[in-house]
This record gives C-alpha cells, sequence and structure tokens, in this order.
C-alpha cells in the first residue's frame, strides 16, 4: 500500500490530480470512507477533523517566506513520506530544525486543533504551525 500511496503523491507532486483527488485516492487505498464534503463558512468547529487544513506558516528577516497549506487527511502520509525532504534542503533546513515532526503526527493522531507550533528566532525569523 506504501508504493501506491507513494505514487499518489507524485502524481499530485507534477500536478496530475488535486489535492482534493489524492485524499480520495488514499482513503480509498487504506479503505477508509470519506466524510461528507462540508462548506467551510465562517468559524471551523463543526467541520469534521479530516476536513481541515494544516497550515504552516514561515517567515524570514531575509524575505525567504513559505506559506503551506495541506488537508489534514494528506498531512499524517505526507510527514511520514517526506520528514527528510525540508532537512536536505540547505535552505529549508535551518527553519525546519526545531520543529518535532513526531509530535505533530501524534497530534494529528488525537485530532488536535488550533495552534501546535509558534517558533520566533533571535534574529526574528518565525515559524507557525496550526490546524483549522
Amino acid at each position: 500500500m506504501k508504493d501506491e500511496i507513494s505514487r499518489v503523491l507524485t502524481l499530485v507532486e507534477e500536478g496530475k490530480i488535486d489535492k482534493e483527488k489524492a485524499v480520495e485516492l488514499i482513503n480509498l487505498l487504506q479503505g477508509k470512507d470519506l466524510p461528507e464534503p462540508v462548506e467551510l463558512e465562517g468559524e471551523n468547529k463543526d467541520v469534521p477533523y479530516g476536513n481541515k487544513m494544516l497550515k504552516i506558516r514561515v517567515t524570514s528577516q531575509e524575505g525567504d517566506n513559505v506559506n503551506v497549506n495541506l488537508p489534514i487527511n494528506l498531512v499524517k502520509v505526507v510527514l511520514k513520506v517526506g520528514t527528510n525532504i525540508a532537512e536536505k534542503i540547505p535552505e529549508a533546513e535551518k527553519y525546519v530544525k526545531d520543529i518535532n515532526i513526531d509530535l505533530l503526527i501524534e497530534a494529528i493522531e488525537n485530532e488536535l486543533d488550533g495552534q501546535l507550533v509558534d517558533i520566533t528566532s533571535a534574529n526574528g525569523d518565525k515559524v507557525f504551525v496550526v490546524i483549522e
């Protein structure tokens, strides 16, 4: 099953399928039923956990900014498949070295909601991770 999930993620990277289709395929591969789509209006407290987003924001003093929004259904798979990718990119390594990936996976498994990470370095670089 890991090979099939990796192929789905490759299709997303190549732009051949969108993230919603990838979630659907991965859920089917894992034998999970898909939740009904929910229209996100205002507060999303009543949104099924799988429909929420993991939002990662990195702001550096040098202007190297990163904004990532991932459906929570994909996050655990992405973390397991690509944990070391950012650490191998010299420009990104300094921003992710203090993020505990195992803690993020545990938070997802326990359906944690809200702010997970808020880091400000001595030189003003910031990393913010939230599920909403």
